[in-house]
């Protein structure tokens, strides 16, 4: 299963985005398809965040349409919510232990954990800090 982390998310989303068209076309082929996807909770927090914040978008994106934007993607059959669970505290002490990340990279260690925790194949993201968490394969869908 693919997870898609916030960056992508953002991407697709912001039409003023360098990356829109590459974003938007990914993910709109596994939100279509077949295959179950991923997000984690954190990345809709973060893409919500985000994209409605007006200090990194001007002008930023009103809530009700970064709400709809959510609302979109679970519609989507094959989507999969990546939450915590039973044995999530484990898997994300371990992650931390494993990669020693402290102070902003806790966040991404979390999303690592939760999709080690769901059986994620590949995590879809634009941030390299990724690569230090063991056991979750990172792919860059906008690049080649």
């Amino acid at each position: 299963m693919i997870a898609v982390d916030t960056n992508v998310l953002v991407y697709a989303h912001r039409e003023d985005s360098p990356w829109h068209g590459a974003a938007y076309d990914r993910l709109r082929h596994l939100a279509e398809g077949r295959a179950p996807w991923a997000i984690p909770w954190p990345c809709i927090h973060e893409f919500l965040a985000i994209v409605t914040h007006a200090r990194t978008y001007a002008p930023p994106t009103p809530l009700a349409a970064a709400v709809d934007q959510v609302d979109a993607w679970m519609e989507s059959p094959s989507l999969v919510l990546l939450a915590e669970s039973e044995g999530y505290w484990n898997d994300l002490r371990d992650t931390l232990r494993t990669a020693r990340v402290s102070g902003a990279q806790i966040h991404d260690a979390r999303i690592a954990a939760l999709c080690a925790q769901h059986g994620v194949t590949e995590l879809w993201s634009a941030d390299r800090d990724f690569g230090r968490f063991p056991g979750v394969t990172v792919r860059n869908p906008l690049v080649g």
